[in-house]
This record gives structure tokens, sequence and C-alpha cells, in this order.
């Protein structure tokens, strides 16, 4: 899907404009409090939890590292150009406001609340699918292979731990405001820190 330069650029043209929503969303209830139809989370937070995001978010991304070295598999990597910062930026945000925003269960008790939120986190991992599904070249959508070996599985654990953490940023105890900030600001610097281990490996090549 974002193998062509355009479709990124429009994705990236799109995250923008729906942050700019949130973020207008964001001012208007840090200066008058709740507003009526305002984006999910889009409400004042601490510098503490934002560090913490930012901290969490690194951390995971080195063990991903380590764990690649120790399993054997860091050679495996894609190779990405450097446009595909844009559209990892830009689902840093999409992602946040879809699950953190939405997909979770927040009626029925803290029990309820966080098995969907371990639910929701094994789907987010599922849905990365082009981490465990393969196609042959021009091979329709519906004729793939499963390949579930070491690299796939602990890329799918982690991004599973991943999903648990922002969550947790969202609906811990430290989050008062279950503002969406932490979450959005923690799900880049994930995104930007992998974008950092793939040029120090080399596997960013060109513009685009």
């Amino acid at each position: 899907m974002f193998d062509s330069p355009l479709v990124i650029l429009i994705f990236f043209g799109i995250a923008v404009y729906v942050f700019k929503m949130w973020l207008d969303d964001y001012h208007a209830q840090r200066k008058s409090g709740p507003r009526a139809n305002a984006l999910p989370g889009a409400v004042p937070t601490t510098r503490f939890m934002i560090v913490l995001g930012i901290v969490g978010a690194v951390i995971l991304v080195a063990v991903e590292t380590v764990g690649e070295y120790a399993l054997g598999v860091s050679a495996e990597q894609t190779d990405i150009a450097v446009i595909m910062l844009l559209a990892m930026v830009a689902a840093g945000f999409v992602e946040e406001l879809v699950f953190r925003g939405f997909l979770f269960i927040d009626k029925r008790g803290a029990a309820v609340l966080w098995a969907s939120i371990v639910g929701f986190s094994v789907l987010f991992a599922l849905l990365h699918f082009n981490y465990y599904l393969e196609w042959e070249d021009d091979a329709p959508w519906h004729q793939f292979t499963v390949n579930l070996d070491a690299k796939a599985l602990w890329t799918l654990f982690i991004l599973f731990m991943n999903s648990m953490w922002f969550y947790y940023l969202r609906f811990g105890v430290l989050n008062g405001s279950r503002s969406l900030l932490p979450c959005i600001v923690a799900h880049v610097a994930s995104n930007v820190a992998v974008f950092a281990v793939k040029l120090a490996q080399g596997h960013v090549t060109g513009l685009y």
C-alpha cells in the first residue's frame, strides 16, 4: 500500500488534517473545558506522562532490536525509503486515534476494560499483516502464505507490547484526564526510533 510516494503523501496529508481537528479540540477544551463532539482524548495531560510515554516507547524499540540480534534475525529487515518516515509519523497519530481513541470497552468496569485492551492489542498486532503474510509477485490479494518464523513472532509480540503500553498511557492511573496526547507522542517516538534503527543498520535506501 505504501510503496507509492503519492499514496504516502496523501496518507500524510489526511493525517495532518485530522490531527489539526484533534488539536483544535485539544486547545478548545484546555481553554474552556469539555466540548461536545470533541475527538477522543483531546484534553491536557502532564509533561511527566509525555516523557514517560517516550521513554517507554524507546525502551521497547531497544528491546525489539536486542531481541532481533539475540534471535539472529536482525539482518531480515525490510529496506525502506526516507519518505516512509512521513507514513510512520502519520500512522503514529492515526493508529492512536482509532485504537486508543475508540477501540475499548469502558462502561462495564475495570476488568472488562483491560480484557478489551488485551483483545484489541492482539488485533492491533495482527493487523500488521505485512510481518507474517507473504504474497508472490502479482498474486491476487487472497492468495498468500502465513509465515510465523522467529522474526514474525518476535515482531508480533513487540507490536502487542507496544499496544499495551499505549493503552496504559491512556487508561493508567497516572493519566487522570485520559488524554490521548501521551499515546500519540509515544507512538510517533516509537516509529521514529524504528526508523533510526533501520538507518543505522543500513536499511534506509534512497529518498523515495
